[in-house]
Formats: structure tokens, C-alpha cells, sequence
């Protein structure tokens, strides 16, 4: 069949090749960050995919965002670099007010303004959210933070963060779920006023930082919706941020089976291509067979939250299936490439540790299992 996005996926490719494999190579190798591929992306408006044309994005759904970040990663890029700035702004999207939303939308949608930065969890409570213990306490005009927070990724090359706090002590609320709030943040002016920001050095040439508040002032007009109802507002975001992980995630999968597949077909050993070796061509025939039914899940989570409808359970499951799918198919092209697998001119090591990442963030594997166990099949709640 005809793929009805293979427009979108041609010109994708075509901007991707102007930075091949070589670039990101550097990138990695040099720590830094890929500013000239996320600033072309950016000016020829992929950024703004979601945002809708009257704020001047292009309008388009979940289903063209998720290609975007696909492609991104089977050219052998890393969407992890920008991500952010594609999903985050649906916070704001939906529950913002309209002077919010005339105010920022455009300017992402344009690249003025970067808002690729979340701000959850924390040292102490992780993927427990409901205990987060950064507050915010509302002192006239303004709300005054204090708090930490951990793991928050590319604050260094963006303008504005989505911030999530208390604002009711857990202790005074119904639900735990309630009392927490959301904020934008103003990264430049909040760095060195009541905000510090330290750089985490990891495996994965992936800019990301721990986060401390002291006293910082932010307006009270940065609160975004009510009052208290951040945790279920910040869920929306979450759902397409775990089914656009799932894309990269398949991106990642394509990329490790296009390299194994032509490799194991050259590779000759014995006197025969490895690919002849069914103890090579299970492995590899497994991981494909996987990332074609996390594809599927993928596409049905798109369909639900590009159509409003809860998507929970699909996002959850795309993500796990595609981090699943693309870890098999890292190894199996890892192991099959034997010695060059480790030599960074092949780059498999490299996208190695970039989609080992999906086991842990944004959300490990054991939390998904969690979820299912008790949201969909009813369990008995084990925490």
C-alpha cells in the first residue's frame, strides 16, 4: 500500500541527509549540541508541527509530529536534542488562556522563543509526582519556588520551562493527585535569581540538569489554568511526549535493521554472509517482526489523542513496545557487527546508548507494566 505520508517522510529525509552521519558523530563525540540541524528543523517549521496555523504553526496532528520524530531518528539523528519543543507546548496548547497562547505560540512556532523544557521530577520522589515537595506559594503578584529538581533536559538551549508544584501541602488535599499547579518559566531571567542550574554528565550525549529553587520569583499571569489542577493537565502532555518517544523509538529499530540487514548480507565469514546463519537471521527477523506490532500501537495512540479521546493505555503501551523493539534491534546489530559495533565510525554504539535511554525515560518500563496491571486490567494496587 501507498504510504499517504510519503511526502512528508521525502522532504523529512531530504533535510536530514544535509547532516549525515558524520555530523551527529561529532556532535556526540564533542558533547555539544546539535544546534544547525534543531535551528533548520526549526526554520523550516517541522518544530511547529503541532501548534495550530492561527498561532502560525502548521496545524497537523499527532500522527505527522510522531513521522517528524521517526525519520529524525532513522536518518541517524537523535530527536532527543528537540523533542521538547514539539510536545511541551500541548500543555499550553490546551489549557492555557488566550492571552497565553497569543502571546508564546507564535514565537515558538516562529523559533523566537524555545520551549523544550519540563521540570517534574525530583531527586527524592522520581516517578512518584504526587509527592513532589517543590512548592509554590502565591505572595500577591507573584508565586515565590522553592524546591529541586532533577533530570531536566535541554534548559541550556531553551528560552522556556513548564514547571509543576505544589500548591496546596499534600496533607490538605482530597485526592493526591490534586493541589499541584503548572507555571512557564522564563529560564533567562529566572537563572541566577532564585534558580541554579547544574549540568548531569551521562552515557548519552544528552543535555540534562538538576535544578534548584531558592525564593525565585515568577509572575502569577505564568500560572497555566487553575489552580491545583496541574497533574491532570501536565497528563495530556505526557501522552504525546510517550507516543512521540515510541516514534523515535521506531526510528531507532529501522535504523539498527537497515544497518544489520545490509551488513549481515556483506559480512562474509567461513566463506558465506553471516545474514546465510539462522543464529544471525532469528535475532534480527524477531526485532522486526517486534517493531511492526509496536508500529501498530503506535499509530492507534496518534489516532485517539489527535481525536481527544483517552490514550492513556495506547501511549503507555506504544512507548514500552517501541523501547522494547529498538533495544532488541540495538543488540542484535550490536552483537552481529561483533568488534566494529564498538568503533564509532560505525556509529552503532552511538545509537546504542541514545535508544537504551527508552528503557529508563521518560518513563521505565516497570511503571508501564504498573500502569496496565491496575488502570487497565483492574489489579489490586501495588503502591
Amino acid at each position: 500500500m501507498t504510504d499517504p505520508h510519503q511526502d512528508l517522510r521525502d522532504a523529512l529525509r531530504a533535510l536530514c541527509a544535509e547532516f549525515p552521519a558524520e555530523y551527529h558523530r561529532k556532535v556526540d563525540e564533542d558533547k555539544a549540541y546539535p544546534e544547525a540541524f534543531v535551528d533548520k528543523l526549526t526554520s523550516e517549521g517541522w518544530m511547529a508541527a503541532l501548534i495550530p496555523e492561527e498561532f502560525g504553526g502548521s496545524g497537523l496532528g499527532l500522527v505527522e509530529a510522531s513521522i517528524i520524530m521517526e525519520e529524525i531518528n532513522r536518518s541517524g539523528g537523535n530527536a532527543g536534542a528537540c523533542h521538547g519543543q514539539m510536545y511541551n507546548m500541548n500543555t499550553l496548547l490546551r489549557h492555557g488562556s488566550d492571552v497565553q497562547k497569543r502571546h508564546y505560540l507564535p514565537k515558538i512556532a516562529s523559533g523566537q522563543l524555545r520551549l523544550q523544557s519540563m521540570a517534574v521530577t525530583e531527586p527524592t520522589t522520581g516517578t512518584d509526582t504526587t509527592k513532589i515537595k517543590t512548592t509554590a506559594v502565591r505572595k500577591g503578584d507573584k508565586y515565590v519556588i522553592n524546591g529541586q529538581k532533577v533530570w531536566i533536559s535541554r534548559v541550556q538551549h531553551s528560552d522556556l520551562m513548564i514547571l509543576l508544584a505544589r500548591t496546596t501541602p499534600l496533607a490538605e488535599v482530597t485526592r493526591k493527585s490534586e493541589g499541584m499547579s503548572i507555571f512557564i518559566v522564563d529560564i533567562k531571567a529566572a537563572t541566577g535569581n532564585g534558580m541554579e542550574v547544574k549540568p548531569i554528565s551521562n552515557m548519552v550525549n544528552h543535555e540534562t540538569n538538576e535544578l534548584f529553587f531558592d525564593n525565585l520569583e515568577i509572575p502569577a499571569e505564568n500560572l497555566i489554568g487553575e489552580e491545583g489542577l496541574g497533574f491532570r493537565y501536565i497528563l495530556d502532555g505526557l501522552n504525546a511526549e510517550r507516543t512521540l518517544i515510541a516514534a523515535e523509538c521506531i526510528g531507532d529499530g529501522f535504523w539498527f535493521l537497515d544497518k544489520i540487514t545490509a551488513y549481515a548480507k556483506e559480512r562474509t565469514v567461513f566463506g558465506r554472509p553471516i545474514g546465510q546463519n539462522q543464529g544471525v537471521q532469528f535475532p534480527i527477523a524477531e526485532a522486526k517482526i517486534e517493531l511492526e506490532a509496536a508500529n501498530l500501537m503506535r499509530w492507534e495512540a496518534c489516532r485517539l489523542f489527535d481525536a481527544h479521546a483517552p490514550c492513556g493505555e495506547q501511549a503507555n503501551m506504544a512507548k514500552y513496545l517501541a523501547a522494547k523493539a529498538s533495544w532488541e534491534a540495538a543488540n542484535a546489530c550490536l552483537q552481529f557487527h561483533g568488534g566494529f559495533g564498538f568503533a564509532t565510525e560505525y556509529d552503532v554504539e552511538r545509537k546504542f546508548r541514545e535508544t537504551r535511554l527508552y528503557q529508563v525515560a521518560p518513563i521505565s518500563t516497570n511503571m508501564i507494566l504498573s500502569y496496565v496491571a491496575e488502570h487497565v486490567l483492574g489489579l489490586p494496587r501495588s503502591f
